[in-house]
């Protein structure tokens, strides 16, 4: 069953950053954009698992950073060099804080 789990504020990310959540499941990335969207992904890129977390965000994609791949924030969706998909989780901000469905 899954469960909406309160992970921090706003704040604690910077722009164009991302923290780590660590799960049962495994740690979820989850990332700030420059216009403040909040996306959470499996911290895992699709092509060889680099951290994504460790990559640079950039519009509203991450590129992961062992080998450039580029990872569509909201859907997780690799765009360039080739295709793959990462783990969407969702989240919601509710008076700037951050919550997490796991």
């Amino acid at each position: 069953m899954a469960d909406w789990i309160e992970i921090g504020r706003i704040e604690d990310i910077p722009r164009q950053g991302a923290r780590t959540v660590r799960t049962g499941e495994g740690d979820i990335a989850v990332f700030r954009t420059a216009q403040d969207k909040i996306h959470a992904l499996k911290d895992e890129c699709p092509h060889k698992g680099g951290p994504l977390s460790q990559g640079i965000v950039h519009g509203d994609r991450v590129t992961c950073p062992m080998h450039d791949w580029q990872i569509q924030l909201a859907t997780g969706e690799a765009v360039a060099p080739d295709e793959g998909c990462a783990r969407v989780y969702r989240v919601r901000v509710k008076e700037g804080r951050i919550f997490l469905m796991v």
